[in-house]
């Protein structure tokens, strides 16, 4: 009945692309399968004559203690597999990223967490040190933060440089994906003049985000041939002093 009950449901969220109550409802399964059967045993237990049922469970209280702290690592990776299921720090299809490590979730289960890296491995950690650790959960990102630094030469006029801040935010207004934050000149550079340039794209998708700061990089190279803007290379001047 309990596995009739579980896969009925997990039919039903499948339908709804929910992973997280999917994870959920296969660990209450098995949590009511291990206590459908420990009910059995004990009533089984309780039935056969000369077996004290209440000292039994009574010596296994008392043995369960020294099992518990054999076994403390296995049991602390159980519960934190529960606290993943209820709080759902993340779900499967979730990427995330722990440490220097990074990929798409796969599966939950009772002892780790198996996670599919970007160079094509399965990373499988172990679920109370993912959750010791410090995850960052790019699949919940509503909207991306782009932060990038434009130089231009130095010698450039100052017509040109008071020009720079609306030609970029033309630029990136013409994005359907990219809301423009600010421009502003930041700073002298050893040998450019820096600008710091800050706009929000509209959706979490990585692909999106880099077909559209491409976008903006061509197109800022074609306006800036136009409007004779160089843009600078490492160089040194060498004064000699008689």
């Amino acid at each position: 009945m309990i596995n009739y009950l579980v896969s009925r449901q997990v039919r039903e969220q499948s339908k709804q692309d929910d992973a997280a109550a999917t994870t959920a409802i296969n660990s209450f399964g098995l949590i009511g399968k291990v206590a459908l059967w420990t009910a059995v045993l004990l009533l089984a237990l309780d039935n056969i004559p000369g077996v004290e049922v209440d000292t039994l469970i009574a010596s296994l209280g008392i043995s369960g203690i020294a099992v518990a702290l054999a076994v403390q690592n296995i049991l602390g990776d159980l519960f934190a597999s529960l606290s993943i299921v209820l709080d759902k720090p993340f779900i499967i299809g979730d990427f995330i990223t722990v440490e220097e490590y990074a990929g798409t979730v796969e599966h939950i289960g009772l002892k780790s967490t198996r996670v599919r890296s970007l160079t094509g491995e399965q990373l499988v950690f172990s679920n109370s040190d993912l959750l010791n650790s410090r995850i960052r959960n790019c699949g919940r990102m509503e909207k991306r933060r782009v932060s990038f630094t434009l130089g231009v030469a130095c010698d450039t006029p100052y017509e040109k440089l008071t020009k720079l801040p609306r030609i970029v935010q033309e630029i990136i207004k013409a994005q359907p994906q990219a809301s423009f934050d600010r421009a502003h000149f930041k700073e002298y550079g050893d040998f450019s003049l820096n600008f710091e340039i800050v706009y929000y794209l509209l959706t979490s998708d990585y692909n999106v985000f880099m077909d559209t700061q491409q976008a903006i990089n061509l197109e800022i190279f074609r306006r800036f041939s136009e409007e004779e803007i160089e843009l600078p290379y490492p160089t040194q001047t060498i004064f000699v002093a008689k």
